[in-house]
């Protein structure tokens, strides 16, 4: 038996299906549920969730909202949620920089900060 998993934002059911293990983004940090998972209410950020099927992982991007285990099933209603494989990064991006313009940020200082930030040592 599997744990079976709703995603339901307020325009569509975004995942209606059984998986593995989930890793949502809790508001209190990362937090892994499992088959035989106690009882549990959580409020959830922006960020990624993870479901894993089998031995592969889907990302879905969550815009917050709360999550409910209970009795192997996992309830997730949210602002917004679209599954990894179905955001087209270029227009992502261009999201990412219209967002930055509007908010007077210095684009190029800060990714220079960005990439001195996260380089390998």
């Amino acid at each position: 038996m599997a744990l079976h998993i709703s995603i339901i934002a307020p325009d569509r059911t975004v995942w209606d299906s059984d998986a593995e293990e989930v890793i949502l983004p809790s508001s209190t940090g990362q937090l892994g549920i499992l088959r035989g998972h106690a009882p549990l209410l959580t409020a959830l950020d922006i960020g990624v969730m993870r479901v894993r099927t089998d031995k592969d992982w889907t990302p879905i991007v969550l815009m917050g909202g709360f999550a409910e285990v209970e009795n192997d099933e996992l309830t997730i209603l949210v602002n917004g949620a679209e599954e990894g494989s179905s955001i087209n990064k270029e227009e992502a991006q261009k999201g990412i920089w219209l967002i930055f313009q509007n908010q007077d940020v210095d684009i190029e200082w800060q990714h220079k900060q960005n990439r001195e930030r996260w380089r390998e040592p």
